[in-house]
């Protein structure tokens, strides 16, 4: 028997440049025409689009297609100020924002900013502590909140997002204190690799394997309780090759990120195949591990579209 209740599938493109508007645009539409449910982009100080703007561009050059960061970073913004921002784009977007959320960890982005690269359990406090400012300010009327990294005084958040009393919220995160909050909180639960050294690495990779994955979702399960029904499990596949060639492309894959073939032929962060192949991987993923929810990259947004076309929405 499955852990998680049966959700359908739902997909999404994760996306962070592009070089004009025109481009922009096109890459939203051929997004929404494919049948993908959300552009999603991530939240760095690198060679990428602002996502609040690039966002809200999107929404505008589509109808239905929903928008969201996969995550914001809590440190980078006071979170009454994200709180105004999510809520004005929820408004303007007519309720198609996501809240992608997370405790921040690439320490580049610290480094260039000249940010306190705090260790992950101070993070993740001001991380739990913002969630409760976002959340209270999204709520009708003033709230207070007083805590060790935020204090908020009467305060009322204008405007309210039209999806009440807040956008759904994902949290993403690969350790057992992170995971046990997005369990308990969440309305969508990301699971990730192993983000501790602040790097993409060796250790990132180790905690991609279908056994890591394993140890992760289960303690989502010992600790979402009765809200198991609530939650959609969210993965974000980094390795997707549409092929018939099955076997050179997992080699390949491996190869490049010096890992195993049978990692990348077993593990969920990747998607490897004929569009058959894959749909069959999905829906193993889905009774293994509950993901109904599944993001791909830019580059994959006409190629995966049959299998989006299978499964969307079963």
């Amino acid at each position: 028997m499955a852990p998680f209740p049966h959700r359908p599938f739902r997909f999404g493109i994760q996306a962070s440049n592009a070089n004009t508007r025109a481009e922009w645009v096109e890459l939203a539409r051929k997004t929404q025409d494919n049948g993908f449910d959300i552009l999603t982009m991530p939240d760095h100080f690198g060679n990428q689009l602002a996502p609040v703007p690039a966002l809200m561009t999107i929404a505008d050059a589509t109808s239905t297609l929903r928008v969201g960061a996969l995550v914001w970073d809590n440190d980078y913004k006071h979170p009454v100020v994200l709180a105004k921002e999510l809520a004005t784009m929820d408004l303007l977007t007519e309720g198609r924002l996501e809240i992608g959320i997370g405790a921040g960890w690439m320490i580049s982005d610290y480094e260039q900013a000249g940010m306190p690269y705090d260790t992950p359990g101070v993070r993740i406090d001001r991380f739990i502590e913002g969630m409760h400012v976002i959340r209270g300010a999204m709520a009708p009327g003033a709230f207070s909140f007083t805590g060790k990294h935020y204090t908020i005084t009467n305060y009322d958040g204008l405007p309210k997002p039209i999806q009440a009393p807040c956008p759904p919220v994902l949290i993403g995160g690969g350790g057992k204190r992170i995971l046990t909050y997005a369990a308990r909180h969440a309305d969508i639960v990301g699971i990730n690799g192993t983000m501790t050294t602040g790097v993409v690495g060796r250790d990132t990779f180790a905690g991609m394997t279908a056994e890591a994955v394993n140890d992760k979702v289960n303690i989502v399960l010992d600790a979402v309780g009765d809200r198991i029904a609530d939650i959609e499990m969210n993965i974000r596949a980094f390795f997707v090759s549409v092929t018939n060639d099955r076997a050179s492309a997992v080699q390949n894959i491996s190869q490049m990120i010096k890992v195993e073939p049978e990692m990348i032929a077993d593990t969920p962060f990747a998607l490897v195949g004929s569009p058959e192949q894959m749909v069959h991987d999905l829906l193993e993923r889905r009774d293994r591990w509950g993901f109904s929810y599944v993001i791909v990259g830019p580059e994959d947004v006409e190629s995966f579209a049959p299998v989006v076309a299978q499964l969307r929405g079963k």
